[in-house]
Order: structure tokens, then C-alpha cells, then sequence
């Protein structure tokens, strides 16, 4: 087990390397680079696993049951609050609360951006409840399907893309042009 660790680690610093390398001397954003990174290591993981997916057996499932082809989900991991299961509870709070300390943490380090968002109170609030919504009727957010589940060449994941792309470019169209 040590080795196994020893040779993730280092596998992970070469991705690393790989990565920073790519976007200082390239004009590439830094988060294609990752997504690419991403894909290649995914791929290379299912080939060298027989297209099974991988997965680690842990004492506690906190760790998302990773390499099944789950996706860890914001909405749903708040959602299933609403209704904790006994020993379900505590990874979720961990998780909720390092996505709300880890702009904290980044401040520390640096000035955190600033986005000018132009949309009113009113029409973030329906937009988050939407969003919210979206991937519990989509089994999947966006990315989530677009990303993972395409490179794991899932139908549904396709099927999900395509039907995300359509209404983002008809919702472009009718605001532009009507």
C-alpha cells in the first residue's frame, strides 16, 4: 500500500508539472489544460483497467466512492441534507464548509476577484433555485455530463450534452435576436 500511495503522489506531481508547464508556455487556459490532463488520465486509467471503472474500498464512504462514475454534486450534497441518513452527514457538512472557507483561505494569499454581475437580487435567486434544480431533473449538472460522463462515453451523458448545448444556443438566439 505505501508504494501504491508513493507512486499516485508522484504520478500527481508529474501531471502537476505537466500542467503548469502547459499553460506558462502556452497561450492555453489554465482550465482547458486541466480538463485535457484530466481526460488523458481518465482514459489512460479505464484502458489500463479494461474499461472497469475503478474504484478504492474504504471503511467510510467519504470519499465519494471514487473511480464509480459518480460526480460529486454541490446541489446534491445539500439537498440530501434536507433528509440526513445516520452516518451520511458529516462528510456532507465538510464538504459544504470547505467550499465556504476555501475563498477565505484563498484571500490570504491574494485579492480575490471581483465579477461585476449586472442581473438583480430577484434574478439570482430564481437562477440558483434553478440551477439547484437542474441536475436533480438532469441527473447531473452540466459539466458533470458533459465532462465525466462523456469521457466515459456514457449515452445518457450525450443525450444530456447535446440537449444542454440546443437550449443554451435557442436561449442566445431568442435574447439577441427577439
Amino acid at each position: 500500500m505505501p508504494v501504491a500511495v508513493l507512486v499516485g503522489l508522484g504520478l500527481g506531481a508529474l501531471f502537476g508539472l505537466i500542467n503548469g508547464t502547459s499553460v506558462s508556455r502556452t497561450s492555453l487556459p489554465p482550465f482547458i489544460v486541466t480538463l485535457a490532463t484530466m481526460l488523458i488520465a481518465r482514459g489512460s486509467a479505464l484502458r489500463f483497467n479494461e474499461g472497469r471503472p475503478m474504484s478504492i474500498a474504504l471503511k467510510h464512504e467519504s470519499f465519494l466512492n471514487l473511480g464509480n462514475g459518480r460526480i460529486a454534486g454541490v446541489s446534491g450534497i445539500a439537498g440530501s441534507l434536507l433528509a440526513p441518513q445516520r452516518g451520511d452527514v458529516a462528510w456532507r457538512v465538510a464538504f459544504l464548509l470547505g467550499l465556504l472557507i476555501a475563498p477565505v483561505a484563498f484571500r490570504l494569499f491574494g485579492r480575490l476577484p471581483f465579477p461585476r454581475i449586472e442581473a438583480g437580487f430577484g434574478v439570482l435567486i430564481v437562477a440558483g433555485l434553478l440551477v439547484g434544480l437542474g441536475p436533480s431533473y438532469g441527473s447531473g449538472c452540466t459539466s458533470g455530463h458533459g465532462v465525466c460522463g462523456l469521457s466515459r462515453l456514457s449515452p445518457r451523458s450525450l443525450v444530456a450534452t447535446v440537449s444542454f448545448m440546443a437550449a443554451g444556443m435557442a436561449t442566445v438566439f431568442l435574447v439577441h435576436h427577439l
